[in-house]
């Protein structure tokens, strides 16, 4: 039987069933609760917007979007969105998706950072980032009814979350800094990591190998 949660169904399936177990007893409860509540608000903006993404992969997406910050994900030479668009995706075929569906996966998970662009892409790319902006920066949550944001709140609180996502954005990519070239990600780094000077698009150019 499936569950609803502020009028949002999660599909019952092995796919979804399978999923949330993965994450559920992999990753933290900060990052569990945070991508079920990603699913939930990204659902719920979504309809907002007149989109209609696939319950599925948008599940899927929203529960793998941050694992690339925590072990067993992370790695170290890539950024860490990249890492949970690899996983996600992998997970995807292994479970019957196709190809088509699981490049969607990826690609919703890989950009959930990038302002702007997902909103031009496939439903499931756009409330994925719909999502992570309503429970991560507070965008547009004057679209949403009160009480559906209380239930969804009310399954998967989110306590001190402010704090605790910024501390996991931080220990997730401070040891490979490099990857945070041109991203939010640096904006963390500058605030929480003594010493840390972001790369300069500007410097980047004037000091190139191409000569003047």
């Amino acid at each position: 039987m499936s569950e609803k949660i502020a009028g949002v169904e999660i599909p019952d399936s092995k796919l979804v069933r399978d999923a949330t177990e993965l994450i559920r007893t992999t990753t933290p409860p900060l990052i569990f609760h945070h991508s079920r509540r990603v699913y939930l608000f990204g659902s719920l903006q979504a309809a907002a917007l007149g989109l209609r993404p696939d319950p599925e992969l948008l599940y899927v997406a929203a529960l793998f979007h941050d694992t690339g910050l925590v072990d067993p994900y992370r790695s170290d030479d890539q950024r860490f969105e990249m890492d949970g668009a690899d996983q996600a995706r992998a997970f995807a075929l292994t479970h019957g998706l196709s190809e088509t569906d699981a490049e969607t996966v990826w690609t919703a998970v890989a950009l959930h950072t990038t302002p702007e662009v997902p909103y031009k892409l496939a439903p499931e790319i756009a409330a994925t980032t719909a999502g992570v902006e309503t429970d991560v920066l507070g965008l547009n949550l004057t679209r949403l009814d009160r009480s559906l944001i209380d239930e969804v709140t009310a399954a998967h609180p989110r306590p001190d979350f402010k704090r605790q996502i910024l501390r996991a954005f931080t220990e997730g990519f401070r040891h490979r800094p490099q990857t945070t070239f041109g991203t939010v990600n640096a904006d963390v780094l500058e605030h929480f990591v003594p010493g840390f000077r972001r790369t300069d698009f500007v410097d980047v150019i004037q000091n190139s190998a191409w000569p003047e």
